[in-house]
């Protein structure tokens, strides 16, 4: 038996990057796995296709409460429960932070529809199913930016600082499920890889002289599922970047 036989796992935004990380290192533990994405169904369906371990995709907007629903429904349906929530999907778009009328009313509505109520609804979705895991468990990736004044808006800063507290307080009031996050500075992924000058800036002042990767993210996430007696925690994983900036 491998370290995570048993385990019935969903990781939202898994079709790359940090949950398609995330995805293949639980799954590679004997976890079973299901991907998830909003729009990108053939590369989910591709990352679900390549998991060692058992395994289905499931298409759903975590902004659609009715899709939350039903991203829980087809999990239990298939696979009997829901141990693990890793809520990985987010949304943003770049709007410098002294640009205000940048941030219009429509960035600032899809921003939290997304990383708050979306996370919200789909962790409510799930909590019947969690409690009644051995060890039901929610982790949830946000951001540094949620702990320190940065990020790629105001609006999804404050995004990330909503899904912390959000951590604390599941965690104080909901256990025996525990609530964990995992808050990372910048990560290599496909939607920064145009931004040179960013991992540049981060090179150049970061006590580990790199951005993120999304395997650094996945590590981070693992440490949290195996640490039983953990809640409440955010882990920040940015290389030492709050430490000097």
């Amino acid at each position: 038996m491998s370290e995570l036989t048993g385990m019935v796992a969903i990781v939202t935004g898994s079709s790359s990057g940090i949950g398609e990380r995330v995805a293949q290192r639980l799954s590679e533990l004997g976890a079973k796995v299901v991907v998830n994405s909003a729009s990108s169904v053939e590369a989910g369906q591709k990352v679900a296709d390549a998991l060692p371990g058992e395994s289905m995709y499931v298409q759903a907007d975590i902004s659609d409460k009715a899709q939350c629903e039903n991203l829980v429904a087809q999990t239990v349906k298939k696979f009997g429960g829901v141990d693990l929530l890793v809520n990985n999907a987010g949304w943003t778009t770049l709007v410098p932070h002294g640009d205000l009328d940048s941030l219009t009313e429509e960035i600032f509505r899809k921003t939290f529809d997304v990383n708050v109520f979306g996370t919200w609804n789909l962790t409510m979705a799930a909590m019947p199913y969690l409690r009644e895991s051995t060890d039901g468990h929610v982790v949830t990736i946000t951001s540094v930016a949620g702990v320190r004044p940065m990020g790629s808006s105001i609006a999804y800063s404050m995004s990330k600082a909503a899904l912390n507290q959000m951590t604390h307080l599941l965690a104080k009031s909901h256990g025996p499920v525990r609530f964990n996050a995992v808050a990372p500075g910048l990560v290599e992924t496909p939607w920064t890889k145009d931004w040179a000058n960013q991992h540049a800036g981060v090179a150049a002042i970061n006590p580990i002289k790199r951005s993120a990767t999304p395997d650094d993210c996945a590590e981070a996430t693992l440490a949290l599922v195996r640490g039983k007696y953990i809640t409440g925690q955010v882990l920040v994983v940015d290389g030492g970047l709050t430490q000097v900036s």
